[in-house]
This record gives C-alpha cells, structure tokens and sequence, in this order.
C-alpha cells in the first residue's frame, strides 16, 4: 500500500499564497514510480481535478481556474509532491486531496481522472477570506 499525508492547508485572505505538501511512504510502490495529482471538493460539489506531474519526464498539467497561479512539484528524494497556490480566490477554498497513480497519466484528459488514481490523502482544508 502507499499513504498519502497532506499537511500546509488553513485560513489566508484571498490574494495571498499557501503551500501544500504531500509525503508519500509505503513499500509497495517507489515514489518515483507514481505520477501524482492534487484534486480539492468544496461542499457541496463534485471533486476536481487542479493539478498533475507525471512520474517520468514531470511534465504537469492544470486546471483552466488555477493555470498561472498554482504550480505543482514534486521531490523525488524526500517523497513529497508541492502544490505551491498563489494569488488565492475566494472560490479556491476546498479541502484539497494529494493522489497517487501507479498506472501513470498520458495526457491532459486521462490525468483528470479521478479513476486513474489508486492512493488518496485525507484531505487538507484550504479557507479563503475575503
């Protein structure tokens, strides 16, 4: 199995930065071998997809609502995969899930998919104050 800790979520105003953080343990899978998202749900909606690097050649991918303000990263030697947030909206407040995929991703549309990942977080609340 693999265990997905998400730690960096609280309470900023909008316009202002957040940091989090997912460290990934567990000996079923490396780390380097997972290509890995971020996805959030604010109540009462859908879980979305915000971010996603592959495990190969990180080539990311975003969503159209934070492409240009939130950059994903990860660190293959210390397991841990970085959605840095930037100029935060009051519509990114959402509990915020790292996830993992073995199968890896391919394109724009398949790491979008929530079925495409096998290992989840429990969730990191983001607020945002206006």
């Amino acid at each position: 199995q693999v265990q997905l800790v998400e730690s960096g979520g609280g309470l900023v105003q909008a316009g202002d930065s957040l940091r989090l953080s997912c460290e990934v343990s567990g000996r079923t899978f490396s780390f380097s071998s997972l290509s890995m998202g971020w996805f959030r749900q604010a109540p009462g909606k859908k879980r979305e997809f915000v971010a996603g690097i592959r495990r190969s050649d990180l080539i990311t991918y975003y969503a159209d609502s934070v492409k240009g303000r939130f950059t994903i990263s990860r660190n293959n030697a210390n397991n841990t995969v970085i959605l840095q947030m930037n100029t935060l909206k009051l519509e990114d407040a959402s509990v915020y899930y790292c996830a993992a995929s073995a199968d890896g991703f391919y394109n724009a549309v398949t790491c979008r998919s929530e079925f495409k990942y096998n290992f989840w977080g429990q969730g990191t609340q983001v607020t945002v104050s206006s």
